[in-house]
């Protein structure tokens, strides 16, 4: 590749300031722009649709669009931003650093710090794909990266005050309780698995100048900022058109909940209640705000308290566009078996629930 070409394609990269003060000044006014952007997000739709467009905004066809737009430009700014902090920090690690810490004797501890983590980031699950991305590329173990993926989306303090207002203590704290379990036994579990060969080559890659590189020590902060821009495009490139198609399935079934199939085959003494509630809620795709006014209709109607948080949990953590960003990241191999892992765990919890709350 010729020096002209490869300043064509890393043009921004190429045009970064050369002098510290500038440079630290350009991030600086990124940063301010980025969270901007993201402060204003739900607002700018608001104002297009129903001012702009004027279209209807109890509509169902509204409520979609407003759902994909919104998310593109949230989970594209999260990506972008996560990519290239991650890419930064980890150029100052390396990965058997990083692994040393985390790793071995101390990866039941690490599993915990993790779903920790993941309580006080209320991601909703494709959210959390862009950290999870971060995690592996910097050298945490797999199995506590997953542990965090798992946990963010499930228990969080937004989950955990909409539970306390709608069903009380109780609910609330074997909702946790099992979340955080689910988290960190199905994180530690699959990371004893060493699943790490069905993770896509590219996430573990560091590269500078579109060429893979095996050394960071010896490179300046320009360089390393140079990488973080490199590693967003690419990574944009790779999972951008899959993030599209996600988000819109996501859009397509907002709002679509099938109330009648789940008092029909999911009420009170249906045997499969519990499996299917986790069957219907991996092709929707919310987070526990806006699941739970359905969750509490469904319960109103005499459904059974474990195959509600069945269908919650599963909505919320196996939603399918985050399996399709997954996927991008993730082997087939590597991706059915987290799918499977969760998947039992969530059933396992659903009937416990419904024996203790019988």
């Amino acid at each position: 590749m010729t020096h002209a070409h490869r300043g064509q394609r890393h043009g921004i990269a190429t045009r970064l300031p050369t002098t510290p003060a500038k440079l630290w000044g350009t991030l600086v006014g990124l940063g301010i722009v980025w969270a901007a952007a993201y402060w204003v997000n739900s607002w700018v739709w608001d104002l297009f649709f129903d001012n702009v467009l004027r279209m209807d905004p109890s509509s169902r066809l509204t409520g979609a669009l407003h759902f994909f737009c919104y998310d593109v430009i949230k989970i594209g700014l999260l990506l972008s931003g996560i990519v290239f902090l991650v890419t930064i920090l980890r150029s100052y690690m390396s990965i058997e650093r990083t692994r040393a810490l985390l790793g071995g004797r101390r990866e039941g501890v690490g599993n915990v710090a993790a779903a920790s983590l993941g309580v006080v980031t209320p991601f909703c699950s494709c959210s959390a794909v862009p950290a999870f991305i971060g995690f592996v590329a910097a050298g945490v173990p797999l199995g506590v990266t997953l542990s965090f993926l798992i946990a963010s989306p499930l228990v969080n303090e937004v989950a955990i005050g909409l539970l306390l207002s709608l069903f009380g203590v109780k609910i609330t704290a074997l909702y946790v309780g099992s979340g955080l379990f689910i988290a960190i036994t199905a994180g530690w579990l699959l990371g004893r698995m060493r699943l790490e060969r069905w993770v896509e080559p590219f996430v573990f890659e560091t590269r500078l100048d579109g060429q893979v590189i095996d050394a960071t020590s010896g490179l300046t902060f320009e360089q390393r900022v140079r990488m973080g821009i490199e590693e967003v495009g690419s990574i944009l490139r790779r999972i951008g058109p899959y993030l599209l198609v996600g988000i819109g399935i996501g859009a397509a079934i907002h709002g679509w909940a099938p109330e009648d199939l789940f008092t029909r085959y999911a009420g009170p003494g249906a045997v499969i209640g519990v499996p299917l509630a986790v069957l219907v809620g991996i092709p929707l795709y919310s987070n526990a705000a806006g699941i739970l006014p359905l969750v509490e209709s469904l319960h109103d109607k005499g459904m059974p308290m474990g195959t509600l948080l069945a269908f919650m949990m599963a909505v919320v953590a196996l939603s399918l566009p985050e399996m399709i960003l997954l996927r991008q990241v993730l082997k087939i191999q590597l991706l059915a078996i987290y799918v499977a892992v969760v998947g039992l765990s969530i059933i396992a919890v659903g009937y416990l629930f419904n024996a203790v709350l019988a």
